[in-house]
């Protein structure tokens, strides 16, 4: 066993509702444990900037058009990661190594290789006297991947530590990650993947709570449907959805990262807020079990574990059921919510964050071929101390 980090894991994800932060102490390799986790939620002027400044960009070229605004949004966001820090450190007598800082995603094209997380590393450091890696996207796009998803490597973690004893010759485990995207990671065991019998692999497969939340935030002053339950008063439209699911119909083989912007909610426009919400909570259900039923090993019983705030809306927990209508076969499947085998999916990115800011100061291999179509395994992340 190697050096034990404490780190401090920082995560904004595509809902731009807050940060979720996570103290996680591990070698970066197979030792792990968590040690604090809390939610810090934005302000709704920092929400409301971080939203309007992502509709504007569409294309990589308002990335430049929109410079001055997105540096001031940036140094915005970075200061308040930087109170999030200065309180829990201040209030919690755990001293970090180091902090893993993921930033506030507004652009992602795969296609181009173009990302962009709203976050200032070096000022971070300097305002935390803190170590900090960053940007950790970047090296995987330079070496021919997607830039996404990245927390399959922790993901295999957790599976292997949790577990265990299901990760046999007759269970398959899986992560599905129900975030503003929703990506799957087939996971192994470690002594298969030392032995390179077997690797970790991952995608992204549909939407997740994008369409729903854009819909609830146009059509009311709620941030999000709570629990599923304006989708659970209103009646999906079948025409309506089925059109949609003809127009815009991902299907296997899932090998390209998306964007929430890959997504639009047009198709409802006309419908009301309940109505909407239904339909568009139904149309992502069809995507997600579509690829679930893909992904389904016909060898071994099959777990789908489910992280990501997509887990606490229970019209479309029971809708991606209801579309998953393959539990015929002899093949046992079952599609839990993470906390069934007492891991907190509220924070399972936070915690990979700070686990993913390790191996990249160890230069240990935080993207895959098959996870994000790397080249070759590739550390990431740009570490900066600037203090």
């Amino acid at each position: 066993m190697g050096k034990l980090y404490t780190v401090l894991g920082l995560m904004s994800g595509t809902s731009m509702d807050g940060v979720d932060a996570s103290i996680i102490k591990s070698d970066g390799e197979r030792v792990y444990s968590a040690l604090f986790d809390r939610y810090f939620e934005y302000g709704d002027k920092i929400r409301q900037k971080i939203l309007d400044i992502r509709a504007k960009i569409l294309v990589s070229d308002h990335l430049i058009k929109h410079e001055g605004e997105i540096k001031d949004i940036e140094r915005e966001i970075t200061l308040f990661h930087s109170n999030v820090v200065k309180e829990i450190l201040n209030n919690n007598k755990i001293d970090v190594d180091l902090l893993g800082f993921h930033g506030q995603t507004i652009f992602h094209d795969s296609k181009k290789r173009i990302t962009k997380q709203l976050g200032d590393g070096k000022l971070l450091s300097q305002l935390t006297k803190k170590k900090v890696v960053y940007n950790f996207r970047q090296n995987d796009l330079k070496n021919g991947g997607q830039g996404a998803p990245l927390t399959p490597i922790f993901h295999n973690l957790i599976a292997n530590k949790y577990l265990k004893e299901k990760l046999d010759k007759s269970y398959s485990i899986n992560f599905i990650n129900i975030g503003g995207i929703s990506n799957i990671t087939q996971t192994v065991k470690w002594d298969e993947l030392d032995k390179k019998k077997d690797y970790i692999k991952a995608c992204d497969i549909a939407p997740g709570n994008c369409l729903i939340d854009e819909w609830v935030r146009k059509k009311s002053k709620k941030k999000y449907d709570i629990g599923g339950t304006l989708a659970s008063i209103g009646k999906t439209d079948e025409l309506i959805l089925n059109q949609a699911l003809e127009n815009f119909n991902i299907g296997p083989p899932y090998k390209d990262s998306l964007d929430i912007k890959d997504f639009d909610i047009s198709f409802a426009k006309g419908l009301s807020l309940e109505d909407g919400t239904s339909t568009l909570a139904d149309f992502t259900s069809s995507q997600i079990s579509k690829a679930l039923k893909y992904f389904k090993d016909p060898e071994k019983n099959t777990i789908f574990l489910v992280c990501g705030g997509g887990r606490k809306n229970e019209y479309l927990m029971k809708s991606i059921l209801r579309s998953f209508d393959i539990i015929k076969d002899s093949k046992k499947i079952d599609f839990y919510p993470v906390e069934e085998y007492g891991i907190d999916g509220d924070f399972v990115e936070s915690q990979a964050f700070g686990y993913l800011a390790i191996r990249s100061i160890l230069n240990l291999p935080i993207s895959f071929p098959n996870t994000t179509g790397c080249k070759k395994p590739i550390s990431g992340g740009e570490i900066v101390q600037n203090f």
